[in-house]
Parts: C-alpha cells; structure tokens; sequence
C-alpha cells in the first residue's frame, strides 16, 4: 500500500545506457550507489511499487549484466539494448512494449533517483486531457543573454521559462507515433520535443526539487541538511464495544469486546502510523485516510502503517526501531506479543529484534482502568539511508 488513491494504469522506461562520465570513476554513474544501493535501483523500485507494467530498462550494449545485478530482486524488469543517442534508446523502449499495448507511458532517466509519488499521480491524471505531461519548476535566478565575446547581451523573461524534469509521461500510442514521425537526427533533447514537434499538446505539472539530476561526483554526497536520525510520536485511543472484532498490532485477538472505528480500529497500528508520519513530518493518519471517507470504512491498519513507511523510504529513509505500549486491563497481551511483534515487523519491513511491543495498566484509573476503551503509544526511529 503506497497511495490512498489508485494510480491509473501504466507502463514505464527507464533510460540507464549512458556512460555518465561527468560523475567521475569508471562506473556509470546509474550503477554507483546513492543512499545504500545504485543509483538506477531508487526510481526502478518506485515505478515498479507504484504499478509500472511493463518495466523496460534501457542499457547499452554491454551494461546488462551490470544493471541485473543492480536490480536483483526487482520483479517484472525487462532489459533491452539502447541506440546511440537517447531518443534512440527510447524508441527502441517504446517498440518493445508495442505487444503489450499499454495506454500510457512513463520516460525516466536514471540519473533521477528521487521519484516522488505524487509526481507520478499529477503526471498521469493530466494524461485524462493532454497527449503528454512533463514536471517543471520554476526558474527562481534572473537570466541572462550571453554575448559570445562574454558579454551580456540581454535578459530573459524567467516567468515563462521553466525548468524541465522526468519523468514524463504520455499516451503510448501518440508518443510511439512520434517518434517514428521524426524526421531530422535523433537528437531531441527530451520527448516532450519528439512529442509536440509531431502535434501533440504537453501539459506542464508540478514537479518536485527532491527530481534533481545526480550529475557531478559531488552529487552524490547526502545532503548535510538532512538529519541521519530522526524521531515520532504516536498516540491513539478507541472505545470498547460489544459487537466488534478486536484488532490489536494486526493480530486478531478473541475478546468479548471490539474497538469502535471507521477502519479496523487498530489502536495499536495507528500509534505507530502517527509515530512514523510524524517523525517524517507528513501530517497524521486522519489526513491521508480521513476517516469520514468510506473507502476506508473496515480498512484493515495494515495499510496505513505500510503508507507511513512508504512515504518514509521516499524521503530517504527506513524505520529504525518501534517502541509501543498498550493500555489496556484486559485483554492479556503477553499471549500475543509474539504474533502482534511479527505482524508490525513484516509491515514495517524490520526484523523482529527491532520491534518492541510493551502492555501496562492504569491500576483501574481513568477510561482504560473501567474497561472503556484502550490506548497505545508509539515511539519510532527514522534513520537515513546513506551511500555505501
């Protein structure tokens, strides 16, 4: 679970066959790593997360080995050899999926590892009323004309210049079509070019800064504005009541007694979701599953810790730990702390030993001592993932 909202179906191509000299080495620098694993690995694992079928990857003629290696693990990749310019590459991408026949398609270059998931969502909800859709931002600097002899010649109006990103994202068919109606070299410095230059409209969307190219050597150092350690906080309660199912942790537990609310009531997940959210400081579990929304009416919790995670490991970074305490007099959670510690590490992609699961009482005291209702609260780690 990675997006309250379904994603419209896709295909995607990852262009991975340039040499990447810039970046200094003798690697290319979509097989260097970059917080923990190559650089290619980080945009293939959210398109492929995100419902990207088919995946196609582009490489050059001798880098298949390498990038399978990279991509170990990662399911439903396709390799294929590119050309000898990128609009080559991506026609030969194209071409490979014309089988299949997919209505829409994703173009992304691998030396853009940050994939945000909403850019993905905005680019494809454009594709309802434009043939193509590309992520921008703004020009924030004031421009300059050159003069060849090094001299400024003029200026630039930035309002209507922008800053151009990938993935872009257009109609299979109509981006097929293009490219196999260019007519000159195949140089075109992105498709979007191939695309409007054979009469297709590109609608521009909201890209992202974290979409930035990874070019230079220099850019593959972690950004010393990110923290390596950061911490959450959660905190939940429901009502007891006759006539529900008792959800703790995932674990169904037989009890005469069922926690009230709109999902599964999960106190103990939605602690822990919260934690999480709030160590990444994206909001709470009510603004990404408002509980007035009936698709999330009996939702199992699951997936709301899942998407917690998820839209950690998009920011750069991986549970560390969980520390959760139940208040509760009944029922006895020691018989199913194993269980409850297994359910919470599987969906928070941890190993047990990080998985902490505490219960107490109030001594009788307060709503949870009456048997009213049971609380949790959670304490989580985020880490940052580094390059190795």
């Amino acid at each position: 679970m990675t997006d309250p909202q379904p994603t419209p179906s896709f295909a995607a191509i990852v262009v991975a066959a340039g040499k990447g000299l810039r970046a200094g080495g003798e690697t290319p620098k979509q097989f260097r790593h970059w917080r923990g694993k190559p650089l290619l690995r980080h945009s293939v694992e959210t398109l492929a997360s995100a419902g990207a079928s088919p995946l196609i990857i582009v490489v050059s003629d001798d880098g298949e080995d390498t990038a399978r290696a990279a991509l170990s693990g990662v399911v439903a990749v396709k390799f294929i050899t590119g050309g000898e310019t990128r609009q080559v590459s991506v026609r030969k991408g194209l071409e490979a999926i014309e089988r299949e026949c997919p209505e829409n398609v994703l173009i992304h270059d691998a030396a853009r590892p940050d994939l945000p998931r909403a850019v993905i969502k905005r680019l494809l909800t454009a594709l309802a009323a434009h043939s193509g859709a590309i992520p921008v931002l703004p020009v924030v600097d004031s421009l300059a004309i050159a003069h060849e002899s090094g001299t400024m010649e003029g200026s630039a109006d930035r309002d209507r210049l922008k800053r151009v990103q990938t993935p872009q994202a257009f109609r299979y068919a109509e981006i097929l079509r293009a490219h196999r109606n260019w007519a000159g070299d195949p140089i075109a410095g992105d498709d979007a070019q191939v695309l409007a230059q054979n009469g297709g409209t590109v609608a521009l969307v909201e890209g992202d800064e974290r979409l930035r190219k990874i070019t230079y050597s220099e850019d593959f150092m972690t950004s010393p504005a990110s923290p390596l350690f950061r911490i959450g906080q959660g905190f939940d309660v429901h009502r007891l009541v006759e006539g529900e199912e008792l959800w703790l942790c995932g674990v169904k537990i037989e009890h005469d007694k069922g926690l009230s609310g709109h999902s599964d009531a999960d106190v103990a997940l939605h602690a822990i979701t919260d934690a999480v959210l709030g160590a990444i400081g994206d909001g709470d579990i009510g603004t990404h599953f408002p509980p007035g929304d009936p698709q999330w009416s009996g939702a199992r919790s699951g997936r709301f810790l899942e998407h917690a995670v998820e839209i950690a490991r998009d920011a750069g970074y991986t549970v560390g730990n969980i520390d959760l305490t139940i208040i509760c007099e009944a029922p006895k959670i020691g018989p199913h702390r194993p269980a409850m510690r297994a359910e919470v590490a599987r969906l928070a992609a941890l190993d047990e030993a990080a998985v902490s699961i505490k219960a107490t009482t109030t001594e009788r005291l307060g709503f949870t001592g009456r048997g009213e209702g049971i609380a949790a609260q959670a304490i989580v780690s985020l880490t940052r993932t580094e390059q190795s």
